[in-house]
């Protein structure tokens, strides 16, 4: 474990978590912007393009495929990060986590408030009707006519509730982590570069005693933080962990 980090954790009642891809990469998921990431690889279209609303409403069975290849993870389970949350969450010390991430894993390893700023991937939802799907609807679509996932009721297209580009995030989800940041005495951002806006824009309604900022390369608000701690979240948060990585302030 980091000491400092403990110290920190246990003198507080009111945490509140704000986290990025890289809170999920030790989970076998990969990230977007690291070198082995999304955006460095190769495709027929750069992948912000493919991701977002234009791209969805005009290569609509694009889309579809390159969605089901690349942001539908199979087989990805809670690393050691959720897990600590989750259990500060039970003690009554976590009060909210606020994620970039859409792979439910928080959920998964039992928090349960959890603000999902870019929706989630488990969650699918019929444009004309509003009926909701399943994951496996939109992986099952991909071996049918064109692909595109279809209402089983009114033929609307499924449409995974995740955030694309172009397109807004919802107030409600913002609002929630908004006031969950306002209230927090403690806020540890962790496994985000803070380069995504505007999600990375809401620890600016921080006003608590102190922010950690947990990841391996740096972000805007290291010169803001009590504590830096430079290696992957999961060893960071772990309770097993041995020390080394912290840079206090």
């Amino acid at each position: 474990m980091v000491p400092e980090l403990e110290r920190l954790i246990q003198a507080h009642q009111n945490i509140v978590f704000f986290g990025g891809a890289g809170v999920s990469t030790e989970s076998g998921i990969p990230d977007f912007r690291s070198v082995d990431g999304l955006y460095h690889q190769k495709f027929k279209y750069p992948p912000e393009t493919m991701l977002s609303h234009t791209f969805y409403e005009q290569h609509t069975a694009e889309f579809f495929d390159f969605y089901r290849q690349k942001l539908i993870v199979h087989g990805a389970k809670p690393n050691a990060a959720h897990l600590r949350l989750a259990k500060l969450e039970r003690e009554g010390k976590l009060k909210a986590v606020v994620t970039q991430n859409i792979d439910g894993l928080h959920q998964a390893a039992g928090s349960k408030t959890v603000y999902e700023l870019h929706g989630s991937t488990l969650r699918n939802y019929c444009t004309r009707c509003g009926k909701f799907y399943p994951v496996s609807f939109i992986e099952e679509a991909g071996g049918k006519g064109d692909g595109v996932p279809r209402c089983t009721d009114c033929g609307g297209i499924v449409k995974p509730d995740v955030v694309l580009y172009e397109e807004g995030l919802d107030e409600a989800t913002i609002e929630g982590a908004v006031s969950a940041i306002r209230r927090a005495d403690m806020l540890i951002v962790g496994g985000t570069s803070l380069a995504v806006y505007p999600a990375a824009g809401l620890i600016r309604y921080f006003r608590g005693d102190d922010l950690v900022v947990i990841n391996k390369q740096h972000t805007p608000a290291d010169g803001m933080a009590t504590l830096l701690v430079n290696k992957p979240i999961g060893q960071a948060l772990s309770e097993t962990e041995g020390e080394g990585g912290a840079i206090c302030r």
